[in-house]
C-alpha cells in the first residue's frame, strides 16, 4: 500500500507543478503585455518555469521506470 501512495504524492505534485507553470505563463504574457515591461521579472520568472519543468519530467520519470519489468 505505501508504493501506491507514494505514487499518488508524486501525481499529485506533478499536478501542483504545471498548475504553477501555467500560472506563470499567464503572469509573463500579462509582463510582456504591460505598457513598462520588467525584463528582470519576467527573466525570474521564466527560469522559474524551466525548474518546474525539470522538476515535472524528475517527478514523471519517477512514477514511469526506464526498464521494462
Amino acid at each position: 500500500m505505501p508504493l501506491n501512495t507514494d505514487i499518488r504524492t508524486v501525481q499529485m505534485r506533478i499536478l501542483e507543478l504545471e498548475a504553477e507553470h501555467r500560472e506563470l505563463d499567464h503572469v509573463i504574457e500579462e509582463l510582456t503585455a504591460a505598457v513598462v515591461v520588467d525584463e528582470l521579472a519576467i527573466r525570474r520568472l521564466k527560469k522559474r518555469k524551466l525548474q518546474i519543468k525539470d522538476q515535472i519530467a524528475l517527478l514523471a520519470g519517477q512514477l514511469s521506470p526506464s526498464e521494462p519489468a
